[in-house]
């Protein structure tokens, strides 16, 4: 995933125009737990962290249950069934294997068992959203409700068939202004332009919390940006046009 902002590094040392987010912000974004700590600076929740290794296991201090995730992968790589952990053995094991398979820290995370959204914001100076969606949850009892790795890639699985997109997503108005206003600020904090999708989750009492800042996220026909815009009465010519617009108005400070 590195690899995308360098080839924007390389654009804008060309001073050439592209669409989407400058390198710092997906370089940013690679970063969890930078991005997060940043979030929090700006007064956006986000679920509360630690970087843990082996070597470090003794300082966990969150109440559980906990995700553990890499922190430098997308596309929901390593994210599965025994990702949630409930006690302390678990996160050991988990954190262990992340952390050998990574060669750094994992990122552990406390977990939000509540609903999920994500929104897709457009713009450059002036930010705006596309129809919120809701991933719905139809899992077997004792499974995680998480996008794991296999919900997105895995079509005969059961987190695939069990973690079903909806938008325009069925929420009331306190909780669309919610997700709006916390998806466009965590959008502009992190610098992105162009697109981003964010994603985010809801608790018990309401409140929201941003899991992670995709800038640049998947735009193919069947992802979930284009189907918000879909939702929103775009075409997907009319996207796609859209984007290179945004890149065309830009002010890149060339």
């Amino acid at each position: 995933p590195e690899t995308e902002a360098l080839i924007v590094e390389q654009l804008e040392s060309l001073k050439l125009r592209y669409t989407g987010s400058p390198s710092t912000a997906l370089k940013l974004a690679l970063d969890k737990a930078a991005t997060k700590t940043l979030l929090q600076q700006e007064g956006i929740r986000t679920p509360t962290f630690q970087l843990l290794d082996k070597a470090t296991l003794s300082d966990f201090k969150l109440n559980f249950p906990c995700i553990v995730k890499p922190n430098a992968e997308d596309a929901s790589h390593s994210l599965n069934v025994k990702s949630v952990v409930y006690d302390y053995d678990s996160l050991k094991k988990m954190v262990s294997e992340i952390s050998e398979m990574y060669g750094e820290k994992a990122l552990v995370e406390e977990y939000i068992d509540g609903r999920e959204f994500n929104i897709t914001i457009m713009g450059n100076n002036i930010p705006t959203t596309l129809p919120i969606s809701e991933i719905c949850f139809s899992l077997p009892e004792d499974t995680p409700k998480i996008l794991s790795y296999e919900a997105k890639w895995d079509t005969e699985s059961v987190y695939y068939k069990g973690t079903t997109p909806r938008c325009p997503a069925d929420v009331d108005t306190d909780t669309g202004r919610a997700v709006t206003k916390t998806g466009r600020k965590a959008y502009t904090v992190t610098g992105c332009s162009g697109y981003a999708r964010i994603d985010m989750r809801m608790d018990e009492h309401g409140n929201m919390y941003v899991l992670e800042v995709n800038p640049n996220p998947d735009i193919s026909p069947d992802a979930g940006a284009a189907i918000q815009a879909a939702a929103s009465g775009m075409s997907y010519n009319d996207f796609i046009q859209n984007i290179m617009q945004l890149a065309m108005e830009r002010d890149f400070g060339y």
